[in-house]
């Protein structure tokens, strides 16, 4: 039997997940996507992924990979899957890719978004998908700070229990902070959907793209942001507090229910 490498996409609400990882204390996503898997082409297999998220964060463009010797087409992979998982689980792409293609170490760069609903009034429905914040922040003072991440650094500041990886060096290639109009469907007139001048720009999105990532990096980083959004601390201070490579001296890690994996890049 040929052994065929199948790439899939997937999109998921980590808000009931104990993260990605198959883990004791709770469901992970890695469970159901095997689970899954075994049960559509009926061969037990392990899966490979891009980035282990964890307890509680979403994911819009994760990818994972795993060996089959199936001849099911990748159309019906994916329709196959996609009856075997929980809503909470979405099977966006299936290809078939090179043998030598591995989603963990394939990869190149990933994007994440951390995002924020700045307002003193809650939205029960949003809880689970941002992070509420109430006092005012300054989106611009925060973007600011944000670009003294730009490079090659080590950032094991903003990382929890170092160490956890073989080196804390890695390169921020954007960081981006930017307000944005709530989703027009949420306004008392989803007829003004094509203008958002009347919308307030309730919402602040947090987008980072690294080669990688260490433990909480993400979270850590917008809960400095934060500190700075708020007016404690300057944007200078960020350069700092990476230089200082002490976690202590950074921000407290952000909830895991704003973050995003959004999407990962492997190059040609």
């Amino acid at each position: 039997m040929v052994m065929r490498n199948i790439k899939l996409t997937l999109a998921y609400d980590g808000s009931e997940y104990a993260g990605w990882q198959v883990q004791p204390n709770g469901v992970s996503v890695q469970s159901c996507v095997e689970a899954a898997i075994e049960k559509l082409t009926q061969q037990k297999t392990g899966v490979l992924v891009a980035g282990r998220t964890d307890a509680g964060v979403h994911a819009l463009g994760q990818v994972a990979s795993f060996q089959t010797e199936s001849k099911i087409p990748c159309k019906n992979i994916q329709t196959g899957l996609q009856r075997f998982l929980p809503d909470s689980i979405c099977v966006r792409e299936v290809a078939e890719v090179a043998p030598d293609f591995h989603a963990t170490y394939s990869a190149v760069q990933k994007r994440y978004r951390y995002v924020i609903h700045n307002s003193s009034v809650n939205f029960p429905f949003l809880k689970r998908y941002v992070c509420e914040f109430g006092r005012p922040l300054d989106a611009e003072q925060m973007h600011v700070g944000g670009q003294h991440l730009l490079g090659k650094h080590d950032f094991r500041c903003f990382e929890s229990h170092f160490p956890n990886k073989a080196t804390s060096v890695r390169t921020v290639k954007e960081l981006t902070v930017q307000r944005t109009s709530v989703w027009p469907v949420w306004g008392a007139d989803p007829g003004l959907s094509h203008s958002t001048s009347s919308s307030p720009a309730e919402f602040i999105t947090v987008d980072i793209v690294a080669d990688g990532f260490l433990y909480n990096m993400v979270r850590a980083i917008v809960g400095t942001l934060f500190e700075v959004g708020v007016g404690r601390w300057s944007p200078e201070k960020v350069r700092e507090i990476v230089e200082s490579m002490d976690r202590s001296q950074a921000g407290a890690t952000a909830p895991a229910s704003g973050l995003y994996l959004v999407q990962v890049d492997y190059g040609d």
